[in-house]
């Protein structure tokens, strides 16, 4: 076994990544008689295609992202066949493993499920680990829309006032989370660890069981080893609370994007008024108390508590804008040239309101300005926790 100081996990999947057109979005609300009253209330469960089709709606209508569980698989490969698409890695930890790759900072990756697919898409000389016994195939479906999508149909008149994605899975591999027997061997030479995907599972006792095992392997972390736990939506909301009872002792820097606060919180955010994200940042640090919370959003990223995080951040956000005006495909010289554009002018006065108000606890990084007519908005979370790793990784090293 190969020790790496970098460990991600805990699971991966295939994505079947798609773009929304008018065409035939207003074509299936026509054929299964959507109307503007179901788009108020999300569905209790997305049970097949026209359940998936209402809560899709639903977002675009908000400009906002989610996640869910769907109760029928053919119901996600049958939509995905109605648009172009592409297959794609997916998962928080793989594609913050492809971005530090890039960025020449080696990890282990923890996967859960692998297949041919998966394994023709991943760059050769990736290392990883896999606790499933054999191939599975469970493609999660990736929905990008872009700002200003209309759709007009029936009695809907919709215009996304923001590009976001959407995540919908039926995935039983990364349900069932099962974790490799030698985890705790690899976590002993690691100084780095991501934990995300727990938000997939839907079993109480399975979940529990995880939660147990998966401390046990990290105690065999190093002292002075850093703890990074990404949220995520849960398919069971539920679950939220019992992972965070269970790891929060353990984690040095919790990260989650701003559709996971003002979820927490149960309130919208104006992400641009110093006064009221001072006060979320508040709350959700009660309801979080990590040594550092990171957040990042559209607008700007930030790191409230203990050790200075900033070049982290930095590198996060501008891995992030990287992907958003580039794609999969950007090189370094594009990250070179993004780090020279300027930033939001908005957000640059939020970050100097929000470092007077709390001072130095916060450490806010503005994010850029970018007029993008066809941006990527899938995996722009997952690239960020990427970028911050790799700076983070860098920076151990150094101090070496």
């Amino acid at each position: 076994m190969q020790a790496s100081r970098v460990v991600l996990g805990l699971g991966g999947c295939v994505d079947y990544e798609l773009k929304l057109t008018a065409g035939v979005l207003e074509k299936l609300i026509i054929e299964y008689g959507v109307v503007a009253a179901e788009l108020s209330v999300a569905p209790h469960a997305v049970t097949g295609e026209r359940d998936l089709l209402v809560s899709i709606l639903g977002y675009l209508s908000r400009g906002a992202g989610g996640e869910h569980f769907v109760a029928s698989a053919p119901a996600l490969s049958d939509f995905a066949g109605r648009f172009p698409h592409r297959e794609t890695l997916g998962g928080t930890s793989v594609r913050a493993g492809l971005l530090m790759s890039r960025l020449g900072v080696p990890s282990t990756l923890h996967l859960v499920s692998v297949n041919d697919t998966f394994r023709r898409l991943l760059p050769a000389g990736t290392e990883w680990v896999d606790s499933g016994g054999a191939d599975t195939f469970y493609p999660h479906l990736i929905v990008q829309y872009h700002r200003g999508l209309r759709i007009r149909a029936n009695d809907l008149d919709l215009h996304a006032p923001f590009p976001n994605r959407l995540i919908y899975v039926n995935d039983p591999a990364n349900a069932d989370m099962r974790l490799t027997d030698d985890l705790g061997d690899r976590l002993s030479a690691a100084e780095v660890f991501l934990i995300s995907g727990f938000n997939a599972m839907r079993s109480a006792p399975e979940l529990e069981a995880r939660l147990a095992e998966l401390k046990r392997h990290m105690r065999r972390l190093p002292a002075g080893a850093v703890t990074y736990f990404e949220d995520a939506a849960y398919h069971r909301p539920d679950f939220s609370r019992r992972v965070r009872a269970a790891l929060l002792p353990d984690i040095d820097v919790y990260g989650l994007n701003e559709d996971e606060l003002q979820s927490y919180l149960n309130r919208p955010v104006d992400l641009l008024d110093p006064a009221d994200v001072a006060a979320a940042l508040t709350a959700i640090h009660e309801l979080i108390p990590v040594p550092t919370l990171v957040l990042h959003t559209k607008y700007w990223a930030l790191a409230l508590g203990a050790g200075d995080y900033t070049e982290a951040v930095e590198n996060g956000i501008v891995m992030a804008a990287t992907r958003y005006a580039h794609g999969d495909d950007f090189t370094l010289p594009d990250v070179e040239r993004l780090r020279g554009r300027p930033r939001r002018p908005a957000s640059v006065t939020f970050a100097a309101a929000l470092r007077d108000r709390l001072g130095d606890m916060v450490r806010c990084v503005p994010g850029f300005e970018l007029d993008i007519p066809d941006p990527t908005t899938v995996g722009l979370g997952d690239t960020f926790v990427g970028g911050f790793l790799a700076a983070l990784a860098a920076s151990r090293e150094d101090n070496r």
